[in-house]
């Protein structure tokens, strides 16, 4: 195997690093002045709460019309991204690396001034560097965690821009068929979807608990756009074709998944905004006071994330079953859900204590009822 390709390949050039410039160029300014739902979000420590325009939808409109335009006029490539793909990588992973540097020393800095936020620091450098020590960290007004997040978590713009980019690359190589159709659907709906419901995320696990770090930042800009479009590398290289049956099969793995992932979200950000709303017509039970016990979450403790399970899977079954490599991203978002799940665990025992307990033996299921 020759390695001078791949390695070669994966030095940064002005090309990619202005592609990552221009996208977050306009993501602020964009995402700052065009209009959208105010959310409020979690109440920080000082007693204030963050509140989050979600214009993500017209902004990812606006940005793929702008590129579209660009194509048009043969200002800008729409194969660009998937000719360099490995270019653009690398030179993301350094951004991500030399803002987390940043995220670090700044967090110091303000527990060294005695910040109001109280930033979590436990002394071990690798540590704090890989998980964060800002739960939410701001840059001229602007949420960070929040913003990344946005950019690229679960099917955001980076993914979908890609995905757009390899498909053009189909189009272009006359090798597209109905294995990259269905992918392409199944992912571009998933993302507008997402960006329709985008208040949901301001609940959700990331925004309220997670330490903005390198874990975060990373995986929000390299880890799952690239990890999510492997399927879509992949059948650019490999052809499959497949049946009527297979066909029906993906759909229905994929519509299974939605409907729980997006029905389990709904549900408890529905919840936290009104304790006493109807869940599948029915007043809902709430364990102390504090725990949702109905609908989905009455079935399962973590039931969104076999939701999602089930849509990454969907993901990568377009690509057969001829190789495990489009099967990656399953695989790993089942080993890393498992691992947030035993984490959350721990963290709703510490808060919620008998209460907790209860809903345990009332919701003995974490993920997948009479499985796990």
């Amino acid at each position: 195997m020759d390695l001078g390709l791949p390695l070669s390949a994966l030095i940064p050039s002005w090309t990619s690093v202005g592609i990552l410039a221009a996208f977050f160029i306009y993501l602020p300014i964009f995402g700052s002045i065009l209009p959208g739902k105010v959310v409020p979000g979690v109440v920080l420590r000082d007693g204030t709460r963050l509140h989050y325009r979600c214009n993500g939808l017209l902004s990812l409109v606006l940005l793929v019309a702008a590129l579209g335009i660009a194509a048009k006029m043969e200002v800008l490539s729409p194969t660009a991204i998937s000719d360099r793909g490995l270019d653009l990588l690398s030179t993301t992973f350094l951004f991500s690396f030399l803002v987390t540097l940043v995220l670090y020393a700044t967090g110091c800095n303000s527990r060294n001034q005695g910040s109001s936020l109280k930033p979590h620091v436990t002394g071990n450098l690798i540590h704090d560097w890989w998980f964060g020590i800002q739960l939410n960290p701001q840059f001229l007004g602007i949420d960070l965690k929040f913003f990344f997040v946005r950019a690229n978590k679960k099917g955001m713009m980076g993914w979908l821009l890609i995905n757009l980019s390899v498909l053009a690359r189909s189009i272009q190589d006359a090798t597209l068929n109905r294995s990259m159709i269905l992918y392409q659907f199944f992912c571009a709906f998933y993302i507008l979807d997402y960006f329709v419901n985008e208040e949901y995320m301001t609940s959700t696990w990331d925004i309220i608990a997670e330490r903005l770090g390198f874990m975060l930042v990373f995986g929000d800009l390299v880890w799952i756009p690239f990890t999510f479009s492997i399927q879509g590398w992949w059948l650019l290289k490999n052809k499959v074709e497949l049946t009527t049956a297979a066909v029906i099969a993906n759909c229905f793995v994929f519509i299974i998944g939605y409907l729980v992932f997006r029905g389990a979200n709904k549900q408890k950000h529905v919840f936290k905004k009104n304790p006493k709303a109807l869940i599948w017509g029915r007043p809902p039970k709430v364990i102390g006071g504090k725990l949702l016990a109905s609908g989905y979450w009455g079935i399962a403790r973590h039931s969104n994330y076999l939701g999602d399970l089930l849509l990454a899977l969907s993901f990568s079954l377009p690509c057969g079953i001829s190789s495990p490599v489009p099967y990656f991203y399953p695989i790993y978002l089942l080993i890393l859900l498992i691992w947030r799940e035993r984490r959350d665990e721990a963290r709703c025992a510490e808060k919620y204590r008998e209460v907790w307990a209860e809903y345990r033996r009332l919701v003995p299921w974490r993920i997948l009822p009479y499985v796990y």
